[in-house]
């Protein structure tokens, strides 16, 4: 009796398996294609509505005008309220010829005493260049390093219940010594200095470093002092709980010449600079930027996981 030889069906399967497997090659090449087209035109739309959106928002010179700088959430580098930030909108501001004067108008709990004084400085430069007034408008907080920006203007409005003041300079962490003890774990810590692992929360803290870090914070809060002093001069009614790093509400703020009186961002066009027209110089993202920050991760990760299953990672 013939057999059937069994090569024919063995060499259809396996070019049947070769054909699945080039299909479907295929098709994860076109869809990587169509997935950087579409984020190639992705990438164009958000440029083109950014260009857009920069010249839809960019302040129109008006005369007379206030400018309007706004100092809002943390102080910090790599923030909306930057020194980088905050300084390239006020000289904006006060390179206008149509701002009558320049408000700062303050909403952050503080943040970092370098980027407040690069401002506080460059606040003081642009006024005596340009001899414009500057006014700080405080509304829910303005506290820290906030109220360190605020005392460079000529005059600080606040609201009754703003929260003002908190003169002061601080350092935390945590230690975790204890801990580790009870835990049966061992920190090795090699230095060269014999203060290069200072503060270091997994190691016992030396009273001579503590000395040292106390100390640092100290100029800094005497730094901050002679800011205050200086912007406030005889306006301001110390007392010892001044630079406690207490703080007060508005009112009490007035009362104790931290702030001059209360009053809000309008009141301050309309009846101190005579210029009701507000114009908004603050530094914003656009929105490929915030697309960017938003989606880009996100994409990111997409592309990793989509490039694992095309080299057949699992």
């Amino acid at each position: 009796m013939d057999t059937l030889d069994p090569k024919p069906a063995a060499q259809a399967a396996l070019f049947n398996d070769l054909a699945r497997a080039y299909l479907a090659q295929q098709k994860r090449e076109a869809r990587w294609r169509w997935m950087w087209r579409l984020l190639w035109l992705g990438v164009a739309i958000s440029v083109g509505w950014a260009a857009w959106e920069s010249g839809s928002t960019a302040h129109t010179p008006v005369t007379p005008h206030t400018a309007l700088v706004e100092v809002r959430g943390e102080i910090a580098s790599e923030t909306e309220a930057s020194a980088d930030n905050l300084m390239t909108a006020l000289r904006s501001a006060f390179e206008d010829a149509g701002a009558q004067a320049v408000v700062l108008r303050i909403n952050s709990p503080g943040g970092s005493p370098v980027q407040a004084g690069l401002v506080n400085d460059e606040v003081r430069r642009l006024k005596a260049l340009h001899k414009k007034k500057v006014y700080a408008v405080c509304e829910e907080m303005c506290a820290s390093a906030a109220y360190y920006i605020a005392v460079s203007a000529d005059r600080i409005f606040v609201d009754k219940a703003s929260i003002v003041g908190s003169i002061g300079v601080l350092m935390d962490g945590f230690g975790f010594v204890g801990t580790m003890e009870k835990l049966g774990i061992e920190r090795r810590l090699m230095t060269a200095g014999s203060n290069k692992g200072m503060l270091d929360p997994y190691s016992p803290l030396k009273p001579e470093q503590a000395e040292l870090a106390q100390s640092m914070l100290d100029q800094i809060h005497q730094q901050f002092i002679k800011v205050v002093r200086q912007g406030r001069g005889k306006a301001l009614k110390e007392t010892p709980d001044t630079f406690s790093g207490l703080f007060w509400n508005g009112e009490e703020a007035v009362h104790q010449g931290l702030a001059d009186q209360l009053g809000s961002l309008d009141h301050v066009a309309r009846d101190v600079i005579k210029a009701e027209d507000i114009v908004d110089y603050t530094q914003k993202e656009n929105l490929a930027e915030r697309l960017a920050k938003r989606f880009g991760a996100a994409i990111g990760g997409g592309a990793v996981q989509a490039m694992r299953g095309a080299v057949g990672v699992r």
